[in-house]
């Protein structure tokens, strides 16, 4: 059954891709950072309804009636299990620091937190330094490359889209081989993800814009600020977002 789920997968991102490459779905107007908009819309509107159906229902429900140490352990949980990657690819990008740095808390949270389950790390001044194969891409002179939205997935870039296959092969959760507590570490990881942005998308929902815009502009921006750990160049120097041609400097 894992099997068959990371060939879906891989199916759909290797699908998307071969889309991405023969540019069918552009527009006359087309964006240049989201040259396939007519087809993000359509996919960004399916991932709405699921969202609107199951998953934004599922965390409401999950925020209003599970105790909050109960939900603060859980996030911890799964950030714990994140900073392991995090640690991989900080070391990529040859960053000292953030590499013992994050190994640290994996060390620390996983022994004394309990398997993550309580942050140990933060209060004795270890920092988390998320990053994630894309970013390591980028940080080593990748392009982002055109927008995209994913079912299911969401918001992406060619270029994390490319990688996401490893991703999801290096994912603690998903390479589970029990499948009833992977199925259920899958699903808890989705919805406390999706409670915890609750507020944002809900002020985006009431908010009088083009959510499908704002939500790209915003991703792409934030995307761009975490390849270059939040000092990106300046729009005169690198005027197009979607792409990343200068290194960014080793700390």
């Amino acid at each position: 059954m894992r099997a068959s789920l990371k060939r879906g997968v891989m199916s759909a991102v290797w699908v998307a891709l071969a889309v991405l490459s023969t540019g069918c779905a552009t527009g006359p107007n087309a964006n240049p950072k989201d040259p396939l908009e007519p087809m993000n819309r359509k996919v960004a509107s399916f991932n709405d309804a699921l969202d609107d159906n199951v998953l934004k229902p599922a965390a409401i429900g999950y925020r209003d009636y599970t105790p909050q140490p109960v939900q603060t352990g859980v996030s911890n949980f799964f950030r714990n299990l994140s900073d392991v990657w995090s640690t991989a690819n900080n070391g990529l990008q040859l960053k000292g620091r953030e590499t013992a740095e994050s190994l640290m808390r994996v060390v620390v949270n996983s022994v004394f937190g309990i398997y993550g389950i309580f942050d140990v790390a933060t209060p004795i001044g270890l920092e988390r330094h998320p990053e994630d194969l894309g970013q390591t891409l980028g940080y080593w002179g990748v392009p982002s490359g055109p927008y995209v939205v994913l079912p299911l997935f969401g918001p992406s870039t060619v270029r994390d889209t490319s990688v996401l296959p490893v991703e999801l092969s290096a994912d603690f959760v998903t390479k589970h081989d029990v499948v009833a507590e992977r199925n259920v570490a899958s699903v808890t990881r989705l919805v406390d993800k999706r409670a915890s942005l609750l507020q944002t998308t809900d002020l985006l929902s009431g908010a009088a814009i083009d959510k499908y815009s704002f939500t790209r502009d915003s991703y792409l921006q934030y995307r761009r600020n975490q390849v270059y750990d939040g000092n990106p160049p300046d729009d005169e120097t690198l005027p197009d977002p979607s792409a990343e041609p200068a290194m960014p400097s080793a700390k």
